[in-house]
């Protein structure tokens, strides 16, 4: 916000214990059976199962709720879609997987196990439940508030790049050999690159088929596989349907959730563009989310020609590893509905991940207010409008980037800035449905060009840090390990804690970075009664932990600024 100066299966399976098995502490008399038909689904467990798995969040085991099978159990009783994404239960006595809020009949307690991907439920040899469609949850949010080398190495695979860069190139990204990472993932996974990956692109060969005419081969390649031999065979082990069955299941069903504009000739659209394929997809969100001050922001501090608000609905280009896309993306109660148009269907699940990551869609809000709210000078501000996001990016240089152009300065005159330099650097664009005119410059292509318009200091700091990103000497991408990047970043001349902190928690999403020094930090704390000299309100900011970007959000939303409110829903305001 406020500136400174404004207001497949490799390696050997997980050993069984690994992995919870319900069914013991049933046997043990220390879980209740599953009640009958027409019972209440656990109706009394909810609010402790929630408790619990909101705690763990803070806990040694965040990342591990499947070890806990009396609270798992708890949790599908209760059939809450909080759960969903933080563990699948799979069903013995049916060989199906499903998300924790299954409307089907809960299954004995003995016949659950319980595994903390889809992935590892799929390599133990069980199939996605056709009527909870488990592998369309949300993500969990562990891998958003981690920082160890699992997390990151989940935000990669989210990112595609295993399938562009196989096993050793993800291992590279993080410094350990493919032997060592597998081993670290099989163990806390259940599931190693290659499954992970694998499960990945089997979510979105499901979501092409059940939503689009795309063919079978184009539906293949967009989803990363391969071989059209690759694509039947997954499709058919996970699902346990043909791809052509599951195409039919799902248009004789009684809601299509997403639709696709057949694509144009190879060549480009009729219109000129390069732009061959328009689809539109529902992004799963968990409640609630407020939409105002996510979207608010965003539009707020749109540069133009890269960024624009038109007709409800938030639009920009983005750079993908085959091409370039632009995303339309409006908010609806239940989830948001994201049109893409692509110049090359192979970047599609990649367009998808990084639009999820911008709006901060696999958050737990639930964890996160909760924790907040036992602050009383934070509560009212949760208790008004709670669910808020952190608005992030889908491309971390440009970012950082846009940070240090933002350097005591208003909004205003940050999008001045951004704009010459995107108009005088980025690649022009054709956008036969709006405003959008370039793509935000490449780091090699803003070292070639001429230096931004601004005072020397701030130029000395942007162009330090293009030399930095370009070097690689600072790592901004998700694999990226934010303790070494803050470091990196402080030894750059110009740029100071504002611009970090702004940059882990946006770029590299950290969700306990802490602009201290935002003036609209500062300021919403004391608007709200909370000490706003820095010392002080660092010490209170330490009981916020491990979600203190989430509440910057809050006390931004103290102050009366544009990035709170949501734009109007007609016309362009770019």
């Amino acid at each position: 916000m406020a500136h400174a100066g404004e207001l497949a299966h490799t390696g050997e399976l997980a050993h069984t214990g690994e992995l919870a098995h319900a069914g013991e502490l049933a046997r043990a008399g220390k879980l209740p059976r599953a009640g009958k038909r027409g019972d209440p689904a656990g109706a009394g467990e909810l609010p402790d199962a929630a408790a619990a798995m909101m705690r763990s969040l803070d806990g040694p085991d965040s990342a591990a709720p499947h070890r806990d099978p009396e609270l798992c159990a708890r949790a599908v009783r209760s059939r809450d879609a909080r759960f969903d994404g933080w563990f699948f239960v799979a069903v013995t006595s049916t060989g199906i997987y499903c998300r924790p809020s299954c409307p089907a009949r809960a299954p004995r307690v003995e016949n659950m196990r319980f595994h903390p991907t889809a992935a590892s439920a799929q390599r133990a040899g069980f199939r996605a439940c056709k009527r909870c469609r488990p592998d369309a949850s949300p993500g969990s949010p562990a891998w958003n508030h981690r920082a160890d080398v699992v997390a990151r190495a989940m935000r990669l695979i989210a990112d595609g790049v295993v399938d562009r860069a196989g096993v050793p190139g993800l291992a590279a990204r993080l410094g350990y050999s493919p032997r060592q990472l597998e081993r670290q993932l099989l163990a806390e996974l259940g599931a190693g690159p290659l499954a992970l990956a694998r499960a990945q692109r089997a979510q979105t060969a499901r979501l092409l088929l059940e939503t689009t005419t795309m063919s079978m081969g184009d539906v293949a390649t967009a989803a990363g596989f391969r071989s059209i031999r690759a694509f039947n065979g997954t499709v058919r082990e996970i699902f346990a349907l043909a791809p052509g069955d599951l195409r039919r299941r799902a248009l004789s069903g009684p809601a299509v959730p997403a639709r696709a504009v057949p694509a144009a000739p190879a060549g480009g659209s009729a219109d000129g563009s390069d732009l061959i394929a328009t689809i539109t997809v529902r992004l799963p969100f968990r409640a609630p989310l407020h939409p105002d001050s996510l979207f608010g922001h965003l539009v707020a501090t749109a540069v133009p020609g890269v960024e624009e608000w038109r007709d409800g609905a938030y639009r920009r280009t983005l750079r993908t590893p085959h091409g370039h896309a632009i995303v339309a993306l409006r908010p609806l109660p239940d989830h948001i509905a994201c049109r893409l148009a692509l110049s090359d269907m192979r970047d599609l699940g990649f367009v998808i991940a990084r639009c999820r990551r911008l709006l901060d869609l696999d958050a737990d809000p639930t964890a996160v207010d909760a924790h907040l709210r036992t602050d009383p000078h934070l509560a009212p501000l949760v208790a008004r409008a709670p669910g808020r996001r952190i608005p992030r990016t889908v491309d971390p240089a440009e970012l950082a980037l846009r940070a240090v152009l933002g350097q005591q300065v208003t909004v205003a005159a940050a999008r001045t800035h951004a704009g010459r330099l995107v108009r005088a650097a980025g690649q022009p664009i054709h956008d036969p449905d709006g405003g959008l005119t370039h793509l935000w410059p490449t780091v090699a292509e803003l070292a070639d060009g001429p230096a931004p318009a601004v005072p020397a200091g701030r130029r000395r700091a942007f162009t330090a840090l293009v030399t930095a990103l370009l070097s690689g000497e600072a790592e901004l991408d998700e694999g990226g390990d934010w303790s070494r990047t803050r470091s990196a970043l402080a030894g750059l001349p110009g740029i100071g804690p504002w611009t970090i902190e702004t940059i882990a928690m946006r770029a590299l999403g950290d969700p306990d970075a802490f602009v201290l020094e935002d003036l609209g930090v500062r300021r919403g704390a004391e608007r709200i009664g909370l000490p706003a000299t820095p010392a002080a309100l660092l010490r209170r900011a330490a009981a916020w932990r491990p979600w203190r970007a989430y509440a910057v959000q809050y006390l931004w939303a103290a102050l009366d600024h544009p990035i709170n409110l949501m734009p109007p829903r007609e016309g362009d305001h770019s």
